[in-house]
């Protein structure tokens, strides 16, 4: 293993960036898990992937001036020994879970004497991690990021041991570069994604952010926002669109004056994407807010519920869920057309032989139609980790669905996180629950009449294409099509063939991961880096 050396950075060290080098960005890929919708692709029109990975392309379109970039995303393609032959430098950038893949690419870049470079937020949280890497990133877009392109400039072979790059002077994220999105393929990715802000005030136990973003939101301009919005437009993104924010509300005064912004920006131009966000469940005290999202086609919102259980929701420093009653918020959100997605944790040290029931009565009542729901898994650099290392209770075996010691019994945990996934995605109350949505969330939302819309051919041809592939797979091959045809038969007498499409697409991906779980085929937890396929693809 080389010596890690750690340097700090001085601006200074950025001069000479001016000589022209090839970098090959690579997007890790993910197993599979929930959060990744692999069920929903084959009913898709070519999708592969989720959404484009924000960061990668920023840092893509962040090269200096005169230098080629290459980018492959490996949840679409695998990454060619053609892409490390041309390339001079390979930049990597992923989560806790892609570990095994990021090290693999690594390994790859290697074979071919490439010097390799990873940032993100796994190595920000965890460099110790990553000793085979060249060159490690540590920090948001900053001096570290000008040091690291002058060093490569100067010379961009292999050093002789790592370096260490952290960020002291992060770049403000008013001065951050448009994504570099016609590097992607956008069309594969099942949904686009934009960023408007970085962090968030809240401090709950289990979560990373503000050690790795801050607590007090940084900020980009509406304008940028807009402006980001008009590049995917001409790279021919059109549809669903995710603000990968940590909390969208985080700094409610500045989301006030975005809105109205989305607002005229989406009246402008025909109203091409659908929006959603990421915020938490206290977004339902603001109906201002909620007002000006539906007028600029906000269509689901993901709230970190985590737990129905108030004692629970104080022990991880999550009681801002209770400002309002959990059903009343997620009704009022259905009010507004929002459809509620929400994160679910089994594993809480508060946790009960009868939790399990309590979360699917919660479900049953709440109607939300898509959950996550993970077993808790202890991320470095949260106050969680902090705690359970000082009580001996991280366990490193990636043989396990978790990292925690549980205070209930491990398999009695994970038995109840297949119970939960089985009963919360069985085809009767998946299709109940969109039922509902149907018919009390859908009819709240934005009416814009088509003649107003912007909707290319290309995609009313990929509508038609998905339509054939709902009736056909879930329609008719799937055997739970009777559930199916419930939900469908009132969507086709209410001329709801978008809803028909959206429904079928989801609902499948639900009830095909709810089997997965129950046969042992799908991680406990999305942020577990248990490897469960082989982590290197074939060229």
């Amino acid at each position: 293993m080389r010596t890690v050396h750690s340097i700090s950075i001085d601006r200074r060290d950025t001069a000479g960036t001016d000589r022209g080098r090839r970098i090959l960005c690579v997007c890790p890929r993910y197993t599979s898990s929930f959060g990744m919708f692999e069920h929903a692709y084959p009913l898709t029109d070519g999708v592969r992937a989720l959404m484009p990975p924000q960061g990668l392309l920023v840092i893509a379109a962040a090269v200096p001036p005169g230098w080629e970039v290459r980018f492959v995303d490996e949840n679409i393609r695998p990454a060619t020994h053609d892409d490390f032959r041309w390339a001079d430098a390979v930049f990597v950038t992923g989560m806790h879970a892609q570990r095994r893949q990021i090290e693999a690419i690594c390994h790859r870049a290697h074979m071919f004497d490439r010097v390799t470079v990873l940032g993100g937020s796994s190595v920000s949280a965890c460099p110790e991690n990553y000793p085979e890497y060249d060159y490690l990133h540590v920090g948001e877009l900053g001096d570290a990021t000008e040091a690291l392109f002058a060093r490569l400039a100067a010379d961009p072979t292999r050093p002789e041991r790592q370096i260490v790059l952290t960020t002291k002077e992060r770049r403000e994220l008013t001065d951050f570069p448009l994504p570099a999105y016609e590097l992607a393929e956008l069309p594969r990715y099942l949904t686009g994604s934009i960023q408007y802000s970085s962090g968030c005030p809240y401090n709950c136990e289990f979560c990373d952010i503000p050690a790795l973003y801050g607590r007090n939101p940084r900020l980009k301009t509406p304008e940028q926002v807009t402006a980001e919005l008009d590049k995917l437009l001409a790279c021919g993104m059109t549809g669903p669109v995710y603000f990968v924010d940590d909390n969208f509300i985080g700094n409610r005064r500045a989301v006030r004056e975005l809105l109205p912004a989305l607002v005229d920006w989406q009246k402008a131009r025909g109203y091409p994407f659908i929006f959603s966000c990421e915020a938490t469940l206290n977004i339902a005290k603001r109906p201002e807010i909620l007002a000006l999202m539906r007028e600029a086609s906000f269509e689901t919102v993901f709230c970190g519920i985590e737990t129905p259980e108030p004692e629970a929701l104080q022990a991880i420093a999550k009681d801002h869920n209770m400002m309002v009653p959990l059903l009343e918020a997620v009704d009022t959100l259905n009010r507004h057309g929002l459809e509620v997605v929400s994160g679910i944790i089994l594993g809480l040290d508060t946790d009960t032989p009868d939790t399990g029931a309590r979360v699917i009565d919660f479900i049953e009542r709440s109607r939300i139609p898509m959950l996550t729901i993970n077993l808790l898994q202890a991320l470095p650099r949260t106050p969680l980790w902090d705690r359970l290392e000082r009580e001996g209770r991280l366990i490193d075996d990636e043989d396990r669905e978790s990292n925690v010691d549980f205070l209930m019994p491990y398999d009695e945990v994970l038995a109840m996180w297949r119970d939960c996934m089985e009963r919360a995605f069985s085809p009767a109350a998946v299709l109940s629950r969109y039922r509902h949505q149907l018919e009390h969330t859908y009819p709240n939302r934005l009416k814009v009449p088509f003649r107003q819309r912007h909707v290319p051919w290309r995609d009313v041809v990929r509508g038609l294409k998905m339509l054939r592939a709902v009736l056909w797979e879930v329609g008719v091959r799937a055997d739970y099509r009777a559930e199916f045809w419930t939900v469908a038969i009132e969507c086709l007498k209410r001329g709801q063939i978008e809803h028909l499409i959206r429904i079928g697409v989801m609902a499948h991906h639900l009830v095909m991961s709810g089997r997965d779980a129950v046969e042992g085929r799908q991680k406990a937890s999305h942020y577990s880096a248990r490897p469960q396929e082989v982590p290197v693809p074939a060229e």
